[in-house]
C-alpha cells in the first residue's frame, strides 16, 4: 500500500491568502465574570461597522456627493440623511462650512468679474480635489482637512 502524498500534512480549510477569521470582541466586566450592561443577551456583541451608511449608497459615493450635489446644500442634506458613518457626516460638515464661507465671498466680490471668475475656479478646484480625495481615501476612512473648516469639522462631529 502506498503513502498519499499529503499523508502527515495538517490540512487547513482556508487558503492562505485570506486572513484569520475575527474573534468575538469582550463586553463588560472581566472574561469570565459573567457581567453584562442591562439590557444585552448572551448573543449579543456590541459591532460597530464604521463602512455602513444610512443610505442605499456605497460610501465612497455619499461622501463625493458631499461636495458635488451643489455645495453647500448637498452637504446639509447629507447631515441631515446620514447618520451612521462619520467620515460621511465629516464631509458633509466640511462642505457645508467651506462653501457657506465660500457663498459670503462670492457675495462680498461680486463687484468685480475677475475676482468673480477667480473665485468660481477656485470653487471648482476644492471641489474636484476634495472630491478626488473622499473618494480615494474611503478605504482607510482618512480625512482630507482643508485649514481651519476641516479642524471646525472635525471638532462639530466629536461634540455630536
Amino acid at each position: 500500500m502506498r503513502a498519499s502524498p499529503t499523508a502527515g500534512r495538517s490540512y487547513s480549510p482556508l487558503p492562505p491568502s485570506l486572513p484569520p477569521p475575527l474573534l468575538p470582541t469582550h463586553v463588560g466586566g472581566p472574561p469570565g465574570s459573567g457581567y453584562r450592561p442591562s439590557g444585552w443577551g448572551a448573543g449579543d456583541r456590541e459591532t460597530v461597522n464604521q463602512f455602513e451608511t444610512s443610505l442605499p449608497i456605497r460610501l465612497d459615493w455619499e461622501a463625493v456627493m458631499a461636495y458635488v450635489l451643489l455645495p453647500p446644500a448637498g452637504g446639509v442634506l447629507l447631515l441631515i440623511m446620514e447618520h451612521k458613518s462619520d467620515y460621511v457626516r465629516f464631509h458633509a460638515w466640511q462642505s457645508s462650512l467651506l462653501f457657506a464661507f465660500l457663498v459670503v465671498m462670492h457675495g462680498v466680490f461680486m463687484f468685480s468679474a475677475f475676482l468673480s471668475y477667480t473665485l468660481l475656479l477656485v470653487d471648482l478646484g476644492l471641489i474636484a480635489w476634495l472630491s478626488l480625495h473622499a473618494y480615494q481615501d474611503a478605504d482607510t476612512l482618512d480625512r482630507c482637512e482643508v485649514p481651519f473648516f476641516g479642524p471646525l469639522a472635525s471638532s462639530i462631529l466629536d461634540d455630536e
